[in-house]
């Protein structure tokens, strides 16, 4: 795969390279149905129909208003889903399109989805998404089978923030996703959100945790290493995926550097601690798909 593109064929083919990664969550208590466990109450039901009230059915479960309407007692009936939505949010703001070595973060973030969207769908989930670029999201609805993949991964390759350079304007926050996520996220969902979290706005904060009071959160960011710890001095050349520009290190600098990636850093950390929303670490440099089954066996 091109280090600044994404291919369609080749997110396909990595359909192969999913059977090695192994979702598991350390707080993990009540098994769910599609082979993943959770803190959550279990299989989600889903409305099938209305009967009449048969001796030893649940009292809870009467329908007062067809009841009232027919004159004799009828019960809802549920059944259980079988496979659980996992939402895979991703972000293509142009912050995403940036590297000094290995691959763009949205190259690294897409290959990432790709994997996890396999690694459902071979465990019986039922597959979406959303892509947020900052002017506007693209969302895929939960689907069955192959065809959750394909839709997410035709608006990945599709999408128009491939085809232009990022612009240099203030970077947008993440608050349009994240609320988004909170009104239309199904209960019990597993959603993962791949993004280097620049604009982690208290807002943003606020909607990840009301998101993670009814789901199983993940954390995916991006990150290349000169974000991490800035060079001691000299000219460095950096690619954005268009063009190329030098950054002149200076001690200053680098002190602020370090300090907004701490601070940065930090408030993840404590979405971890706090709220259980797990976070891990992929570097622009990374293989993919064995840092990413490493680090979530161990999340």
């Amino acid at each position: 795969m091109s280090a600044t593109a994404i291919q369609l064929s080749e997110l396909i083919a990595m359909q192969h390279q999913a059977a090695s990664l192994a979702v598991r969550r350390k707080h993990i208590k009540a098994t769910m149905s599609g082979a993943h466990v959770s803190r959550l109450r279990g299989r989600g039901m889903e409305f099938d129909e209305v009967r009449v009230y048969q001796p030893g059915d649940d009292v809870g479960s009467i329908d007062w208003k067809v009841t009232a309407r027919k004159g004799v007692t009828h019960v809802k009936l549920y059944r259980e889903e079988r496979e659980r939505p996992v939402l895979l949010c991703l972000d293509y703001r142009s912050s995403m399109f940036f590297a000094t070595q290995g691959a763009l973060k949205s190259v690294v973030a897409t290959q990432a989805a790709a994997l996890l969207a396999w690694h459902g769908v071979a465990h019986g989930d039922r597959l979406g998404g959303m892509i947020f670029s900052g002017e506007a999201h693209t969302e895929i609805k939960p689907m069955r089978g192959k065809r959750g993949v394909l839709a997410l991964f035709h608006q990945c390759t599709q999408h128009p923030a491939w085809q232009h350079a990022p612009q240099s304007v203030k970077q947008p926050s993440m608050d349009a996703l994240t609320r988004k996520l909170r009104y239309t996220s199904k209960h019990g969902s597993l959603i993962y959100i791949l993004s280097d979290f620049r604009g982690l706005s208290q807002q943003t904060i606020a909607d990840l945790t009301q998101l993670a009071r009814h789901n199983d959160v993940v954390l995916i960011s991006v990150v290349d290493k000169l974000e991490q710890t800035f060079p001691k001095s000299g000219t460095y050349p950096v690619f954005d995926g268009k063009q190329y520009f030098h950054i002149q290190a200076t001690p200053q600098l680098r002190q602020q550097w370090q300090a907004y990636f701490d601070t940065h850093q930090a408030k993840l950390d404590e979405l971890q601690t706090k709220y259980g929303i797990t976070h891990i670490t992929l570097h622009t440099d990374d293989a993919v798909t064995e840092t990413l089954a490493q680090r979530l066996r161990l999340s």
